[in-house]
């Protein structure tokens, strides 16, 4: 077997976690590497800023929503433009749960006494108790409207998954108690496990860690979970029947596979995956806005899968970094010489690069569209199966 290392001998190694000894032993390094530069190590000169620990952290919570996406839309072939309202449900869940209740002094107008009145409802509790609960509210409305989504396919669905976009908009904007309503909105919940926080800077089992590097490393361990989950659905049985659900639906039913409960599940297994992104999404933001949870958020995450690679682990995680430090190159551009007079950091320059941004978004989305569609996971395939078929071309 040491000469044939990609030769697969029965379907449990084809279906394994890891095919190979090299996966395993790549695996390992770039988990050791994460490791070592979350924890303030260096590679020779170059040393992991503040600023580039947060953008790791923002990609990590957001390669678990584009993992939730992947589930319905890679997966199961149901396109879903309402990402945005799940990541927003469990966002203003684990607001509610783990925040802290406000409340100001009001005049009654009717007996004209002094009355206490809540600003904003918040229980402090702990985070074992709201992550939890965030995945599984998200997952309970993607459970209520699967029954209606699942009867539609295409661009039908897409305009009901939209439809919840703008629904929860108007939600998160009138419902002032929970979410502190349009323009205000509510900070966001008190990142607390077992005596630490997370959102502050402090000791963890006695060594020093800012709360960058706790964000960090909260988020490796969590995609971490939910990664390997998401990989061990892909390759079970449910995992094998929304595969032939999203291929050809029709032969799918014909040999038994009830569409409606596997439409089902993916929609509530996304929702939970959602939940769980938009609570730990803005712990470094630290607050909740309801224009946040718009259209756009829905765009982006779609742009996640499709240039990172629809239907895989790895393309969901590679989206989201993508997407993650495009502004961030967007900005390295700006400062370059050449193009300095070109991009402006100025928003009345020839062109901002809030709007360059916008622009390589886009085009980004049509060119892996058009030039790959399997996205950077695609590219790393090719770029994998040159190098082990070198130097002959077959």
């Amino acid at each position: 077997m040491r000469l044939r290392p990609g030769l697969v001998t029965d379907y449990r190694a084809d279906a394994g976690i890891f095919k190979s000894v090299t996966q395993r032993i790549w695996f390992g390094l770039l988990l050791a590497a994460a490791v070592f530069l979350g924890a303030g190590g260096a590679i020779g000169p170059i040393r992991i800023s503040s600023d580039i620990m947060v953008l790791l952290a923002y990609a990590m919570f957001a390669s678990i929503g584009a993992l939730g996406l992947n589930i319905v839309t890679g997966m199961a072939g149901q396109v879903s433009l309402g990402h945005a309202f799940f990541l927003g449900l469990g966002a203003y869940t684990a607001a509610i749960l783990g925040g802290v209740e406000q409340t100001r002094q009001a005049m009654d107008p009717v007996t004209g006494q002094q009355v206490t009145e809540v600003v904003l409802r918040g229980y402090g509790l702990d985070m074992i108790i709201w992550l939890p609960l965030a995945g599984i509210i998200a997952a309970l409305a993607g459970l209520i409207v699967a029954p209606v989504a699942t009867r539609l396919r295409g661009l039908y669905l897409a305009f009901v998954t939209l439809g919840l976009v703008f629904l929860g908009e108007h939600i998160f904007r009138e419902a002032r108690t929970l979410t502190g309503g349009a323009g205000n909105g509510r900070p966001t919940a008190e990142y607390r496990l077992f005596g630490f926080r997370f959102d502050q800077d402090g000791e963890v089992f006695g060594i020093w860690m800012s709360k960058q590097q706790k964000l960090f490393f909260l988020g490796l361990i969590l995609l971490l979970v939910m990664g390997l989950a998401a990989k061990n659905l892909f390759r079970s049985r449910v995992g094998r029947a929304l595969a032939a659900i999203r291929d050809r639906d029709i032969a799918a039913e014909m040999m038994g596979i009830p569409l409606g409960r596997y439409k089902l599940i993916a929609f509530t297994i996304s929702s939970f995956y959602a939940g769980i992104a938009g609570a730990l999404f803005w712990a470094v933001v630290g607050r909740l806005t309801a224009e946040g949870f718009n259209f756009l958020l829905s765009i982006k995450y779609i742009a996640m899968i499709l240039i990172g690679g629809v239907a895989t682990v790895s393309g969901s995680i590679m989206g989201a970094f993508f997407i993650t430090f495009l502004p961030k190159v967007v900005e390295g551009l700006a400062g370059l010489p050449g193009l300095s007079h070109i991009i402006s950091k100025d928003p009345a320059g020839m062109i901002n690069t809030f709007q360059f941004e916008q622009i390589l978004f886009g085009l980004f989305i049509v060119g892996f569209l058009i030039l790959e569609p399997m996205g950077l996971y695609g590219i790393w395939i090719r770029v994998r199966n040159y190098w082990k078929g070198w130097p002959f071309s077959y």
